[in-house]
């Protein structure tokens, strides 16, 4: 990798407990790795506290706060608040994680909707990009997405296929790839991979979930950001260096990061 080239992990979780042992190594492996950035994407209170505690104690960390559709049955009006105001710093690049999730429902659907508009419309009313978690639930997520028109955001961890790409991106979402893009049987996103077009494309760990097929089933964490995004310029057909410095732009873009 050249000098100067900078891998942007487009969403991380460095705060969760399993990092306890080793958060500053694994962020200092990272910027090894050529890992230079990478956002801190806030799931409730207090992992958006956290998210924002470690971003002001390290270089090229950014900070969002959301309430991830999981907890969404626990997010009352205090929560609400305390997000909105974290949402409102200057240093706050996004709203979110949000979204919706069909999968695993740990919150009534009702309360994963309602979540879900409140931080679509914060994200409207801050003129700041949206994070947005989308597991089963295509449909419900496009026609909420709809009611926002002019909103930019990310669709995390994208999942789905080629045939889909077009009603995510015709709203305006990036897409976002994660360590799930490398799975030997996962080829169905790897065609989407390679038709995202290129001032939309991001990459992501996710991490400490979705580790790359090199560490699958193992702690993931945002030095292999690096492995997805090989896999990501051998499926395009370009370089890691081209499209490090493609994605990173894009990040620059979507969040309005420093250089």
């Amino acid at each position: 990798m050249s000098a100067g080239c900078v891998i942007t992990d487009s969403h991380a979780h460095v705060y969760d407990e399993s990092f306890d042992a080793d958060r500053d190594a694994a962020i200092e492996r990272a910027r090894e790795a050529g890992v230079a950035r990478m956002l801190l994407v806030g799931t409730n209170v207090a992992t958006s506290r956290r998210a924002f505690e470690l971003a002001a104690r390290h270089a090229g960390v950014f900070p969002t706060a959301g309430i991830h559709p999981h907890d969404a049955a626990e997010a009352g009006p205090a929560e609400r608040a305390e997000i909105e105001a974290l949402c409102r710093r200057p240093d706050c690049v996004a709203v979110g994680e949000t979204g919706l999730d069909w999968f695993k429902q740990f919150s009534p659907r009702e309360a994963q909707l309602s979540n879900f508009r409140w931080h679509l419309a914060l994200a409207r009313e801050l003129q700041k990009p949206v994070i947005v978690h989308c597991r089963d639930a295509r449909e419900d997520t496009l026609a909420l997405l709809a009611e926002f028109p002019g909103l930019r955001g990310v669709m995390h961890c994208y999942s789905y296929g080629a045939a889909e790409l077009g009603e995510f991106l015709a709203l305006g979402m990036y897409i976002s790839f994660s360590g799930v893009v490398t799975y030997p049987k996962n080829e169905f996103n790897r065609e989407a991979a390679r038709l995202v077009p290129s001032d939309r494309l991001l990459v992501e760990t996710d991490c400490p979930y979705l580790a790359p097929q090199s560490r699958r089933g193992r702690r993931n964490e945002p030095a292999l950001c690096r492995e997805v995004l090989a896999k990501l310029a051998e499926v395009r057909g370009t370089t890691l260096d081209e499209l490090a410095q493609i994605t990173s732009a894009n990040a620059d873009t979507l969040f309005g990061l420093p250089r």
